[in-house]
């Protein structure tokens, strides 16, 4: 099933990086991966990479970081933030749009990497005030995919086990600019990536993509809203119920909870997936 061209503007807001600069690493972290597989090659050994366990209680932190309810086992992080001693931990990446307050930068050092109108005006996702990244050609995909690939690096140096690049669907809000393919694309160099970084990989949303997961890489999922849309069996099926879900309404996630709840990590959060103790916070599990 695909999911609508055009989708109320639901998705939560996403957070820019809180620490500049190098990461700490989370001493003691559990679940760390494995370096010392085998190799036919004389050279460094292939990190191992270790997707997440199906039904995994979650807890979608990309909003801060703060101590996980009782009985959480995985749980997403902004890339700026450390990871969560003792859990699994996947690493936010804004891999295909900006952050709104990043754009300087892109617009100081890559200018051309911004994906642009006829009048040179910027594509953006007017939702949440992010401008698209141009995956259009080959040589694009290289230079992003080396910027945001360091980003990926600076995960695994920090020690989360996953990965998960936002924005697959951006081609959905080029204004015809982008399409399917050229996204798929970028989103394999990013899975090789990651894989050579030790890292697995999660396809973030869009079911028209499921179909082409093992030619990216993809090792397990993370589906915002799927209740909504009736998609969550379909994320299920494709990935061996390996699959973080979140939904955002009360309504949602019961449907989400029946739907898959069973055998799929089905999590609710608030929409600004604010901290715990902060205004509006809001967590459920089934």
């Amino acid at each position: 099933m695909s999911q609508p061209t055009v989708r109320p503007p639901l998705r939560r807001k996403r957070v820019l990086a809180a620490l500049a600069g190098g990461i700490a690493v989370a001493a003691g972290a559990g679940l760390l991966l494995s370096h010392a597989s085998a190799t036919d090659s004389p050279a460094k050994a292939a990190p191992k990479v270790v997707p997440p366990t199906a039904n995994a209680v979650f807890d979608y932190q990309i909003g801060g970081p703060y101590t996980p309810p009782a009985g959480v086992e995985a749980v997403s992080r902004d890339r700026g933030a450390r990871p969560a001693d003792g859990l699994y931990n996947v690493c936010y990446v804004n891999a295909f749009q900006t952050q709104p307050d990043a754009l300087d930068r892109w617009e100081e050092d890559d200018p051309d990497l911004l994906l642009r109108n006829a009048d040179g005006g910027l594509i953006e996702d007017e939702d949440w005030g992010e401008a698209l990244l141009d995956t259009s050609t080959g040589d694009k995909r290289t230079r992003l995919a080396k910027i945001v690939g360091e980003w990926i690096d600076g995960c695994a140096e920090s020690g989360f086990q996953a990965v998960e690049p936002d924005n697959l669907d951006s081609y959905e809000r080029s204004d015809g600019l982008l399409t399917r393919a050229d996204n798929a694309a970028f989103a394999k160099l990013l899975a090789d990536r990651a894989h050579a970084a030790g890292l697995a990989i999660g396809q973030k949303n869009t079911t028209d993509l499921l179909g082409q997961r093992r030619e990216i890489g993809f090792d397990f999922a993370v589906a915002e809203e799927c209740g909504r849309y009736d998609e969550c069996a379909d994320y299920a099926a494709a990935y061996e119920d390996k699959v973080f879900v979140v939904e955002y309404t009360a309504d949602d996630f019961k449907e989400a909870c029946s739907s898959v709840g069973a055998t799929v990590s089905v999590v609710r959060r608030d929409l600004d997936v604010v901290p715990a103790g902060r205004p509006g916070y809001v967590f459920r599990a089934c």
